[in-house]
């Protein structure tokens, strides 16, 4: 499909938050943007730049000028999730796609695009965790998953098998969700998704296979004192601030 030049609205908008990533940056972006347009969607890729130090903005800008569905903005900050839930907010698109710059899965998008025409959901996620899927990262990272899911069951009532990574959401149904969020940084894609299933949205999994192209921007243990703090907020706004736990939820008519 042509370029969208007239401002007119795409109906898939790709939030990519992006950190430090001049390595694989415009190769990613690339090869994202060939594969889309063989598959004739109507987008424009987000890109949510926060933080970085490197080229990252230069270009990013490059391949915007040359690209003209690409869009890129800064976040003040090294913030995964501000920048994620700001790229939301920002996006044009019936419907939204939240990606990684190191994955670019063409196929999720396609399969979470048919779930989401025939509103068979609100929020499709794509699990790496799930029967199906197929985690290749290090052996740490796939333990750390599985313990993250497990806290995230135990503490905040989570019913699925993962929250971060890929997901495709219903703009308009989400983004009352996005709004009530307390939290940013890494917890914020997990707040997401569990506030939204809290709240009744449809929430579908899909198994996706992941194979990344680098190494995690940020060392997994320098995360975890940050993850907890945000864990223990997010817990205190779902089960205490409204007056009990379960107050969140939406009351019967």
């Amino acid at each position: 499909m042509g370029e969208v030049e007239d401002g007119t609205a795409p109906e898939l908008s790709l939030v990519i938050p992006v950190y430090n990533e001049e390595a694989i940056l415009e190769q990613s972006l690339d090869e994202l943007c060939d594969r889309l347009d063989e598959a004739g969607l109507n987008y424009e890729v987000v890109l949510a730049e926060n933080g970085s130090r490197d080229r990252t903005v230069e270009l990013g800008q490059a391949v915007a000028a040359r690209r003209p569905r690409v869009r890129v903005f800064s976040y003040p900050e090294p913030n995964y999730g501000g920048a994620l839930r700001e790229g939301i907010l920002r996006a044009r698109g019936r419907y939204v796609i939240c990606e990684e710059i190191d994955l670019c899965d063409v196929g999720f998008h396609l399969r979470a695009l048919e779930v989401l025409r025939a509103d068979e959901a609100d929020v499709v996620i794509g699990s790496k965790a799930m029967r199906g899927a197929a985690d290749t990262r290090p052996v740490l990272r796939r333990v750390a998953t599985k313990v993250y899911n497990g806290v995230l069951r135990v503490t905040l009532g989570f019913s699925g098998t993962d929250t971060h990574g890929l997901k495709a959401l219903r703009r308009e149904a989400v983004l009352p969700v996005v709004a009530r969020c307390v939290v940013e940084f890494d917890v914020f894609a997990s707040e997401l998704v569990i506030r939204a299933e809290r709240d009744g949205l449809r929430v579908h999994e899909l198994p996706v296979t992941i194979e990344e192209k680098r190494a995690p921007s940020v060392h997994l243990v320098k995360r975890v004192p940050r993850v907890l703090k945000n864990l223990s907020r997010l817990w205190v706004s779902i089960h205490l601030s409204s007056g009990g736990v379960g107050s969140d939820r939406p009351k019967d008519p």
